[in-house]
């Protein structure tokens, strides 16, 4: 990391702080964070809280008022500089009377990339780039891969012993990893649009997939032939709107009227080649709604088909320090399995101790 003695590194450093505050609820926008410096300190602060609220320049300014004359707006992603459901912040900046616009990186949107430095330049403002980009790009990486593709940024989580396994052989999960461990997953959630799980992890586990804010991620349960009980958590909790069945023609109509009364979105999808939910499609169909990152936090049945669809952006391991063994447990991909020849690569990026396991975080190679 850049040294923190930089003044331009400690006022962006707070700019990203204020933008992870975001995390999550921003679709289909990324999360953004600004602070306005006049003299030496922070005069405003802002975040983007939702699409259609003000932008994170916006709050900014409003936050400083007067003391923006002269002053540095600092701001984690380029200044969008066309209508949408809000105005220019370009506009606003330059008609606030900033001087200067440090900010992380450009926009990763092609037709917008660089047009908002160009419109400040031309008013007059200096700008500088790149002040903390490397921090900053894991933060938009969702909303890149979305702007570009069309498509969700997938994360697929598994908690694992060290011999690989999900569950015992009677099926019993709970709990594999450290209280430590559920904890950085409750974060995770937070951060996320949407979580993935299989209609064997939905019936087994019976999960709620909630998490403490104020508005809760999607539920996405991948269920080809309709499975999954109405009794489930994710249809009785309250929450059943934000609550997505991915089914095919196999699940018959009145189990999906029985889902949509519980007040459950029914989507049936084209199937791949083994008959299942099309998980590309279903990407695509959470894209197509906004959805910028997914956390999937499903069993080796899933794990092993997003794997081999080449659907995962990246992966997070916590293994614990015990062994479970046996044939008859679950492992943490299932499926046919690949020759060593051709196993999927990975490049490891991060670890660190969560509790008394070991967290793992790696990308495709």
């Amino acid at each position: 990391m850049e040294c923190p003695k930089d003044p331009h590194v400690v006022f962006m450093t707070q700019a990203i702080k204020l933008a992870i505050r975001g995390e999550g609820s921003t679709m289909p926008n990324p999360p953004v964070g600004s602070v306005i410096v006049s003299n030496g300190k922070i005069a405003g602060r802002g975040y983007h809280k939702r699409a259609g609220g003000p932008h994170a320049e916006i709050v900014a300014l409003k936050s400083a008022g007067i003391k923006c004359k002269g002053a540095t707006l600092y701001v984690t992603l380029e200044p969008c500089s066309t209508y949408g459901r809000t105005g220019p912040c370009t506009k606003a900046i330059i008609e606030s009377g900033i001087r200067r616009v440090v900010l992380a990186t450009r926009d990763p949107n092609p037709d917008h990339h660089g047009r908002g430095i160009g419109i400040l330049k031309k008013a007059g403002i200096k700008v500088v780039e790149g002040v903390c980009r490397n921090e900053v790009l894991p933060l938009l990486q969702p909303f890149s891969k979305w702007i570009v593709s069309g498509k969700p940024f997938l994360t697929l989580k598994l908690a694992i012993s060290l011999d690989g396994k999900i569950a015992d052989k009677t099926g019993k999960s709970k709990w594999i990893s450290s209280a430590q461990s559920r904890d950085a997953v409750m974060t995770l959630r937070r951060k996320t649009d949407a979580i993935l799980i299989g209609s064997g992890t939905a019936s087994k586990d019976d999960p709620s997939l909630l998490c403490s804010r104020r508005v809760n991620p999607f539920r996405v349960i991948v269920d080809s032939r309709g499975t999954l009980p109405l009794s489930a958590k994710v249809l009785n909790d309250g929450h059943a709107g934000r609550t997505i069945v991915a089914t095919t023609k196999k699940c018959s109509e009145r189990k999906c009227r029985a889902y949509k009364m519980k007040g459950a979105r029914i989507w049936r999808l084209p199937v791949d080649s083994r008959g299942l939910v099309s998980l590309k499609s279903l990407m695509g169909k959470l894209g197509k709604m906004g959805v910028l990152s997914v956390l999937c936090e499903g069993g080796g049945e899933i794990a092993y088909s997003l794997v081999r669809e080449r659907l995962v952006d990246k992966y997070i391991f916590f293994i614990a320090p015990i062994l479970i063994g046996g044939q008859n447990s679950s492992p943490a991909v299932k499926g046919n399995g690949w020759l060593l020849s051709s196993c999927p690569r990975m490049k490891f990026t991060r670890h660190d101790d969560s509790g008394d396991d070991i967290m793992i975080e790696a990308v495709p190679e």
